[in-house]
């Protein structure tokens, strides 16, 4: 899911975390100043670990027609939580995970997953099953609809499939999928709250089938939204799709985080480096941590394994806090979030992306 190690607050969120799990937070990387609404000119360049290094050839300057409107966003107050309905069932007949019936979250396993014919077999079958639930529930997202609604009808689809919907119940999470309104970074519960015209919402959807879980994420708009919303989350997805770009067998991960955090630079955007991507299988979350932001991580891809990556891009510069529930996580300057997640097959020329429709 977005679902989920080590966390940075004194009252930590369960291991599901960005689809991934709280990492150590690393040296920060130097900002500029962003101004969400308004035309932002990058500069040309990035400090990594206070050493300059140039923005590649590749990363075109902004034109005219890419730059956000100068028309500020019309947001709504800030979110509260609302009203959480019981728990959906799951026929008796479909196979849970191991961690169904302990509130606790599983430790992260060591476990690095690389996959057999059989394995990544299993794994396309679960991960086009999370993707088609995704577009599903982006068909959901109207004005008036509520998170839950949108869970229920997500949950119900998953179930109709013989699979599992991997967030139920792992460390006593108690809906089928995330919905992150707005500021909320990520792991947000579905409840009562209505969507507005206006608002962007993160859906995160895994499921667990015949073995193996797969998941995606995107970030959705509800109606008409301002354009600088819109190259918001153009420059978000294209964060995630350059990430997935420098993937294949042999190739350092950290090389992951670089490549999005210096596209997130250019466009005047920050990287969350609280929630990473993990290893996915009959695992839900493994080694190897997938970090967005750039770090100095060792370890190498190998050819058949599976991880997600799933960065996660702020407006403004902000910390990030965890309400009480444990999991819904919230800039702390109200300022929005967006994130877009795929699982990724790693190969000898590349990487499959199979969550891809």
């Amino acid at each position: 899911m977005a679902a989920p190690g080590a966390c940075l607050a004194s009252r930590s969120p369960p291991a599901f975390l960005a689809g991934g799990f709280l990492a150590a937070r690393p040296a920060a990387v130097s900002p500029i100043p962003s101004r969400s609404g308004k035309s932002i000119a990058p500069s040309r360049r990035f400090i990594v670990s206070n050493k300059l290094a140039w923005v590649e050839d590749e990363l075109v300057e902004i034109t005219e027609s890419q730059e956000p409107s100068s028309a500020s966003s019309k947001k709504r107050p800030p979110l509260r939580r609302g009203k959480i309905s019981p728990q959906l069932p799951v026929p008796e007949h479909i196979p849970r995970p191991s961690y169904v019936g302990s509130n606790r979250p599983q430790e992260l396993s060591s476990v690095r997953q690389i996959h057999s014919a059989e394995g990544i077999a299993g794994m396309r079958a679960a991960c086009k099953l999370a993707a088609r639930a995704l577009d599903f529930a982006g068909t959901l997202i109207k004005p008036s609809v509520t998170t839950n609604e949108i869970d229920r009808e997500v949950h119900n689809m998953i179930i109709e499939a013989g699979a599992y919907p991997s967030q139920l119940g792992y460390g006593g999470f108690p809906k089928s999928i995330c919905t992150s309104l707005n500021e909320c970074v990520c792991h947000g519960v579905p409840d009562s709250t209505q969507l507005q015209t206006g608002d962007i919402m993160n859906v995160d959807v895994n499921v667990f089938l015949n073995g193996y879980h797969g998941g995606a994420s995107r970030t959705f708009v509800c109606g008409e939204v301002d354009d600088s919303i819109r190259h918001f989350l153009k420059a978000a997805e294209e964060c995630l799709e350059k990430g997935i770009t420098v993937c294949r067998d042999g190739v350092n991960y950290k090389k992951i985080g670089k490549k999005i955090s210096k596209l997130a630079y250019f466009y005047g955007y920050y990287v969350v480096d609280r929630f990473v991507g993990h290893g996915i299988g009959p695992i839900w979350h493994s080694e190897p941590l997938i970090l967005h932001h750039a770090n100095d991580n060792s370890g190498r891809m190998v050819e058949g394994q599976t991880f997600t990556i799933e960065p996660i891009l702020t407006m403004e510069k902000a910390e990030t806090v965890t309400w009480e529930d444990g999991w819904t996580t919230v800039t702390a300057d109200g300022s929005w979030a967006a994130q877009f997640k795929h699982t990724v097959l790693v190969t000898r020329t590349g990487a499959e992306i199979l969550t891809k429709l």
